[in-house]
């Protein structure tokens, strides 16, 4: 992943822990790393904690005209190649799913072209919910790669469906889609 650029969105969610995990192994295999927090996602994760992981700041406001004068959506959206959402809440596969925009995430989003990979977490109830798995069958129409939630202890105490993958398992997912976009 030598020199590759990516950029990992996180949502708000428990398993925002995890992403500080997968951010720091995809530093370690060599790729450039920007993250982009949503204001939920820093209830969970401070920015320090990505920025310290990537040697790079956290982006979070659209408008930053000190850090990307073109508008960090845009800047982000050029400079990588692939953009990871993980966690993927609710709330973002809504978004996604409908092109809103009101944060800088979605905006990312909407300006993006290349590859998106999407790792959703939330409770189980959260994500059967029909709504939720239209916006799923929407964004897998429209291209976007699901790293599907698994089975396990959730953080409500209830045991099912809506674990992030093992940041193990989003990095070998990765690999294989930047391999196969050319080395």
């Amino acid at each position: 992943m030598n020199g590759r650029e990516i950029v990992v969105g996180v949502t708000g969610g428990i398993a925002a822990y995890k992403t500080a995990a997968l951010v720091s192994q995809l530093v370690q295999a060599g790729a450039g790393v920007t993250v982009v927090t949503t204001a939920a996602a820093e209830q969970f994760v401070g920015a320090a904690t990505f920025a310290a992981l990537t040697g790079r700041p956290v982006a979070r406001k659209v408008f930053d005209e000190a850090q990307f004068p073109l508008g960090a959506h845009i800047e982000l959206a050029e400079r990588a190649e692939l953009l990871i959402v993980a966690p993927a809440s609710a709330d973002f596969l809504a978004k996604a799913a409908h092109g809103l925009a009101d944060d800088l995430l979605s905006t990312l989003y909407l300006a993006f072209t290349g590859r998106v990979l999407v790792a959703p977490a939330m409770n189980t109830a959260m994500w059967e919910k029909q709504a939720v798995q239209r916006n799923v069958a929407q964004l897998r129409a429209d291209g976007v790669q699901f790293i599907d939630p698994e089975s396990g202890w959730l953080s409500c105490r209830q045991v099912g469906a809506g674990r992030m993958a093992a940041p193990e398992k989003i990095v070998e997912v990765v690999k294989q889609l930047l391999v196969s976009r050319g080395s």
